[in-house]
């Protein structure tokens, strides 16, 4: 038996569904310079690669709020596809675990960027050294900190509530959104992220939001900056690639589910869906 081919009980098959676009909540504000190469992508490919992944607002509602997927969810909308392909997920460990991502900036002069946090309405400055601003960001004491590749730290602080912080952390990340380069990080170590990145100018370190904060700011409409969250998926379903004219056909959703049903159990019975319990690195994306 092909034992690398089953799934293990403590991670069951996939939730695949069929949904209308319109039951989606992002939590996050989409990615303008992601979402244009997704929509040319997905013209010529035909298929929607990964699904997004999304889980029940709850309360009654029927909706879902979006974990992972904005952009490929923005993109099938610019298509005129009004059904899309998810993965639905519980939104607790062990199967989704919250993470936070950073942002690493090249290709700006430091002092350019101090100048724009200082023209920022409600943000106040100081400096600091990197010990105490990850203390004061884990007591959420601050929005976020800029440590400079010179070593040198201040943090930005300011809101007195969750709605408050998030629109002031929107503001920070479009100050220097479109200027230089921005790489997503997983860790704020300046040894390890000059190695890797040898022309940055700074890394500007986020806190981490709770599972219950993403829900709140989805059903009110507010959005946190793109490129924070982080969700890390037990059992993601990923090269799918589920063909977009069955998303996009005048049936209706029960029947599309059902064509649904049938297309993962072939897949199955085929032998072609494989799961890998090791943590991976894509070199292709």
């Amino acid at each position: 038996m092909d034992s690398d081919r089953l799934t293990p009980p403590e991670v069951p098959p996939p939730d695949l569904r069929i949904v209308p676009i319109g039951w989606l909540l992002p939590h996050e504000l989409h990615d303008e310079q992601r979402a244009g190469p997704l929509v040319r992508r997905m013209r010529e490919d035909g298929v929607l690669r990964n699904p997004p992944i999304v889980t029940p607002l709850g309360l009654g509602d029927n909706r879902f709020v979006v974990l992972d997927g904005a952009n490929r969810i923005v993109a099938l909308d610019v298509l005129g596809i009004g059904h899309v392909l998810v993965q639905v997920v519980p939104y607790e460990p062990p199967r989704v675990e919250l993470r936070t991502w950073h942002h690493g900036l090249s290709g700006i002069a430091t002092e350019e960027l101090r100048q724009r946090f200082e023209r920022l309405n409600g943000i106040e400055i100081a400096e600091s050294d990197v010990f105490h601003a990850r203390a004061a960001l884990a007591r959420r004491a601050i929005l976020a900190y800029c440590q400079l590749a010179s070593g040198q730290v201040y943090t930005l602080a300011g809101g007195h509530d969750l709605h408050q912080r998030t629109r002031l952390l929107r503001a920070i990340v479009e100050s220097y959104t479109g200027i230089g380069q921005l790489s997503r990080l997983n860790t704020d170590h300046l040894d390890h992220l000059m190695d890797l990145y040898p022309d940055l100018t700074a890394a500007i370190v986020f806190p981490r939001y709770e599972p219950v904060e993403i829900l709140d700011l989805a059903r009110s409409g507010l959005r946190v900056p793109p490129g924070l969250t982080r969700h890390v998926i037990q059992g993601r379903a990923l090269r799918v690639n589920y063909p977009l004219e069955r998303l996009a056909a005048l049936t209706d959703l029960e029947a599309k589910n059902k064509e649904l049903s049938i297309w993962l159990q072939e897949k199955f019975l085929q032998r072609q869906v494989r799961y890998y319990a090791e943590s991976t690195y894509l070199f292709d994306e």
